[in-house]
């Protein structure tokens, strides 16, 4: 990762463009701002961006059509700024990719944990799995944590969001056993993070998608009654 994170600011609201602006420079990241979807469309070339930080709620462009043209380009970690009233809107964004959220009004100081905790994520400084880069095997899919990407059997990549990453490794760290949501969220982002249980399906939800598990009748990642998740295949280390 580069030095000084590059934050692109996606709001039509100028207070906040400038608000979070100033505070995310002070805190050592360079921060490009852009008023609607279509200025931000115009920006993306012109930058290599860590983090898009995107309100769902703009005049024009709706913030989750410009999050499914973000997911065409590019895996890069998107965090949504939503209002409380807009919970369906959120779990799209999750279904699309999102990374994280935070509800409006918010503390910045709340913003900049999520943001250091994306970037610790994507850039290596996660789970514990990072500091082992053997590939990892599962039922013929292969991890491999040293480039952060997933094969599937015939040997093509998956491409995985950070946080589909993060909850992959983190089960298949820990095969057979149940994990569940809570320690799942002290695991990927840390109880600081707040509540995410939500988020924590729909990402399970995606990543079952993914690796080709039926969602009504998973064989890889199974639910378990009582709130949790177990990958429940054997795990082999090249």
């Amino acid at each position: 990762m580069d030095a000084q994170p590059h934050i692109l600011v996606v709001d039509d609201d100028r207070e906040i463009r400038e608000l979070l602006g100033r505070f995310l420079e002070k805190q050592g990241m360079r921060v490009s701002a852009a008023r609607d979807a279509r200025e931000a469309r115009r920006l993306w070339p012109l930058g290599r961006y860590h983090i898009v930080v995107l309100d769902l709620m703009m005049p024009g462009e709706p913030g989750l059509d410009f999050a499914r043209w973000l997911r065409s380009q590019s895996n890069v970690p998107i965090l949504m700024l939503t209002a409380m009233a807009e919970e369906t809107d959120r779990i799209v964004g999750l279904e699309l990719g999102a990374d994280d959220y935070v509800q409006k009004p918010f503390n910045p100081r709340e913003l900049l944990a999520r943001i250091r905790a994306i970037l610790r994520r994507t850039s290596g400084e996660g789970p514990a799995l990072e500091a082992d880069a053997r590939p990892i095997q599962f039922a013929g899919w292969v991890l491999e944590p040293g480039r952060r990407r997933l094969l599937n059997p015939d040997g093509a990549e998956v491409p995985l969001t950070g946080g589909e990453y993060e909850l992959l490794a983190a089960l298949v760290e820990r095969p057979n056993r149940i994990l569940t949501r809570d320690m799942l969220m002290d695991l990927l982002r840390g109880r600081q993070a707040g509540p995410f249980d939500r988020a924590i399906d729909v990402a399970v939800s995606r990543l079952r998608r993914k690796l080709e598990d039926d969602g009504r009748n998973p064989n890889l990642i199974k639910t378990v009654r009582g709130g949790g998740y177990v990958l429940s295949t054997t795990v082999e280390r090249a």
